[in-house]
């Protein structure tokens, strides 16, 4: 059980907490992730670790408010536990030996994944560009800690209201054409996005990372669940992830096999609304 010590809404969807764990912050390493679950009637679900602190003992994790899980998970407040918090799981992020220059790609949420990736390159001296994508400026998070933990910061929306109008991708494609150099990108987001911009760095045979969150149970390897095709094998991106290379991943049966079970998420949060609904009007009679 791990009790809650920080909470800030980021946005109207995304919220950041900071939760007393101080056995995975010991060993948390950029990439890695937790599972978590509410209570012994909750599902097991991961979550990509934030950040951590070694010395307060503290992980803190970034997350939307998406299924039924999220959702009371944002309900909760400083002070309030978490019954079970497990990791850190999956392998760190493998930078290239010898890089000296790196560019960082988050989309929405996706970003507070990208945050570590950025945060550790850029305190081990690697030159570090991060370009970061939303739909409008009222989602933007993390603007003032990447640019803290970058040495180039790009802020992109797809409206215009905010930074430079137009994709990652676009902005990606401008660097390279400028005549930037890169030895690895890591792209982190909507499998959609994920996908594009490794179709941009595929033609310049530059290597390119992307952080793959699938359905997932256990995190142990145990379920298979969380089965990716990565290079026309089966990985599993518990164990063997959750980075991989982006030029080889099936992202179309990526996107398929997640969105398997969204209508039954629906359903679940709909009926979990509907009991609120009827225990306030039980409270109120």
């Amino acid at each position: 059980m791990v009790k809650i010590v920080r909470k800030k809404v980021l946005n109207p969807t995304v919220t950041l907490l900071e939760v007393e764990a101080p056995l995975i912050a010991k060993k948390a390493h950029a990439g890695q992730f937790i599972i978590f679950r509410l209570d012994e009637y909750g599902e097991r679900v991961p979550l990509t670790i934030a950040d951590y602190d070694r010395e307060k003992g503290t992980v803190t994790i970034i997350f939307q408010r998406v299924g039924l899980s999220t959702e009371l998970l944002a309900d909760l407040n400083e002070g309030d536990t978490i019954l079970d918090f497990v990791g850190p799981l999956g392998m760190p992020t493998e930078i290239p030996e010898g890089a000296k220059r790196v560019c960082v790609i988050g989309g929405g949420v996706g970003c507070a994944i990208a945050y570590p990736q950025a945060k550790t390159l850029h305190a081990e001296g690697v030159s570090v560009d991060v370009i970061a994508g939303f739909r409008s400026k009222d989602i933007v998070i993390l603007e003032e800690e990447f640019q803290a933990a970058s040495d180039n910061f790009y802020l992109m929306t797809d409206d215009g209201t905010y930074g430079e109008k137009g994709l990652v991708t676009n902005k990606l494609q401008e660097l390279i054409d400028g005549g930037v150099k890169y030895d690895c990108v890591i792209a982190i987001g909507p499998i959609p996005m994920m996908k594009f911009v490794c179709k941009t760095t595929e033609p310049y045979g530059l290597k390119t990372l992307v952080s793959l969150n699938p359905l997932m149970i256990d995190g142990t390897g145990m379920c298979g669940c969380c089965r990716v095709t990565v290079g026309g094998k089966v990985r599993f991106a518990c164990v063997d992830g959750p980075d991989f290379d982006g030029h080889q991943v099936d992202f179309d049966e990526l996107m398929n096999r997640n969105a398997v079970y969204r209508e039954r998420e629906a359903e679940e949060k709909e009926r979990h609304t509907c009991r609120l609904d009827q225990l306030g009007k039980a409270l109120i009679h």
